[in-house]
């Protein structure tokens, strides 16, 4: 399917993402529109403002429909991934939960679609950037072939280092997320021990996945995503990286390959 022409759904509609989101409702199984825009404003979805209004012209005049389905179709034949829907609409100025915080740029994405929240295409870069990250979680989650609810907060953890990882080898350093170097090495070994390894088989459907993920409340910020990355990094510093193989890589090697370095650091 490719890029999908919101433009045309923004330039009807623009005022009304929840009337935007009745459009989406094939996509998304027992979801009202409102369920949907609310789901969607969590990760980066923007409210009627006038700021929207302002983004949306801005990506028109960059062509960045045209210019996001050129790197889409780029990874699609590379990574011989999955044809999925890829929206994009404008992202939101203020609130929600940010994959590239500081980049005007936000992300989410499932095993058969995904979205993207934009607010320029200036730097192709930044936008291929979060079109790997959210893109290598679909071709992962299509392989792995699993119930949603099934997924853990080990397979989670793994699932955003492991995209992430994707970004440096794709993209380059300069692109990686802030999260990724948000915290040293020592501060992660200490939140592994602290938070994070008693609790790895808690399931996706469960509160405290969440809460540890993403580092709520009094938890430190993007736990599991900086934890993760940390993770996969520590593999591949003394394995051979492919991209090929790290859609359906199973979380436990990761795991298991960290446990030894955890074990040594103590």
């Amino acid at each position: 399917m490719g890029i999908i022409r919101t433009d045309q759904w923004l330039a009807e509609e623009l005022g009304k993402p929840v009337k935007i989101c009745e459009k989406l409702e094939p996509f998304f199984k027992k979801q009202t529109p409102k369920e949907i825009y609310n789901q969607l404003i969590n990760f980066g979805m923007y409210r009627p403002t006038r700021s929207a209004k302002i983004i949306f012209d801005r990506l028109k005049e960059q062509n960045a429909w045209d210019k996001v389905e050129q790197i889409f179709k780029q990874y699609k034949e590379k990574w011989k991934g999955p044809d999925i829907p890829v929206f994009i609409f404008p992202v939101a100025q203020a609130g929600g939960f940010f994959f590239r915080e500081g980049n005007g740029k936000a992300g989410v994405s499932f095993p058969d679609k995904m979205f993207l929240f934009l607010s320029n295409v200036e730097d192709l870069k930044e936008v291929e950037a979060l079109l790997v990250h959210e893109y290598h979680h679909v071709c992962r989650l299509t392989l792995l072939n699993k119930r949603m609810e099934k997924y853990s907060l080990l397979d989670s953890i793994i699932i955003e280092g492991l995209a992430e990882y994707a970004v440096l080898k794709h993209c380059g350093p300069e692109y990686l997320a802030p999260w990724c170097r948000m915290y040293s090495e020592k501060e992660l070994t200490k939140f592994w021990d602290k938070f994070i390894k008693k609790h790895l088989n808690v399931r996706k459907n469960e509160r405290q996945h969440d809460e540890l993920l993403y580092g709520e409340g009094r938890l430190p910020n993007l736990l599991g995503y900086a934890m993760g990355y940390m993770m996969v990094s520590h593999f591949y510093k003394w394995n051979n990286y492919s991209t090929k193989l790290s859609f359906t890589q199973p979380a436990q090697k990761y795991l298991d390959y960290f446990n030894e370095f955890f074990e040594k650091s103590q």
